[in-house]
């Protein structure tokens, strides 16, 4: 199936940022691959800034289980966007949120990049030829005990999608300036059963509710890329 059938996207919006410019910025960031860093409150405040500065393996009391995702920036003649699904409504997990292509990293995947490549082949049916690896974003841990690599990927059109109807109910972009832009970020939380307070990130875009994982990776993803000069 062609991209245009499967496609919706927003308002067009020009940005700086070019892929010269993203390939710097990606490099020039902190990295934080140590998996001893998930022990500081930089990634439990994506999820709870309040709680102490503990691991979420061992508030789950079980081991982080590896995954991975590919934050697809296509780079367009009116400026890079965003590609994302939205899930489908039948799931067990998840059903019809909003999030990158990706998932639990297997035993023939020899690296997170492995794992996200793959994993949007069979989502999204975008081949890994389409897809330059750039960079990646900071560990994600959730709630449910997953440790994800966010795998940065440019895309250059034209290519070809051909989603999985049982995982995937749309594709769709959203302009990179709207996401890097702090005045969309929202900041909310919920009560848990035992009545703590649960923080999480949303973006909410045109009819759209992005929230959670994703929101959090993409708020990461702005303060690579748009990151806030400091006195």
């Amino acid at each position: 199936m062609e991209q245009r059938h499967l496609l919706s996207t927003g308002q067009t919006g020009r940005t700086g940022l070019n892929r010269d410019a993203i390939l710097r910025l990606l490099a020039e960031r902190p990295h934080r691959h140590d998996r001893s860093d998930l022990t500081t409150a930089h990634v439990l405040a994506r999820e709870a800034a309040d709680r102490p500065a503990t691991t979420l393996a061992q508030q789950l009391e079980k081991p982080l289980t590896p995954a991975a995702v590919l934050v697809p920036l296509v780079l367009r003649e009116a400026g890079p966007f965003v590609l994302l699904t939205q899930r489908t409504a039948h799931l067990a997990h998840h059903a019809g949120q909003i999030s990158f292509p990706g998932g639990r990293m297997e035993a023939e995947d020899d690296s997170p990049i492995a794992t996200a490549l793959r994993e949007t082949e069979e989502e999204i049916g975008l081949d890994r030829s389409h897809v330059e690896v750039v960079g990646d974003l900071d560990p994600y841990v959730t709630i449910t005990g997953f440790c994800v690599t966010p795998v940065v990927g440019l895309i250059t059109p034209p290519f070809t999608l051909t989603p999985d109807s049982f995982e995937v109910a749309e594709i769709f972009e959203v302009p990179l300036p709207f996401l890097l832009d702090r005045r969309n970020h929202q900041r909310h939380h919920r009560l848990t059963a035992n009545g703590q307070k649960r923080y999480y990130y949303a973006i909410p875009y045109q009819e759209r509710y992005i929230w959670g994982a994703t929101a959090a990776m993409l708020v990461n993803l702005a303060e690579i890329l748009h990151p806030v000069p400091h006195d």
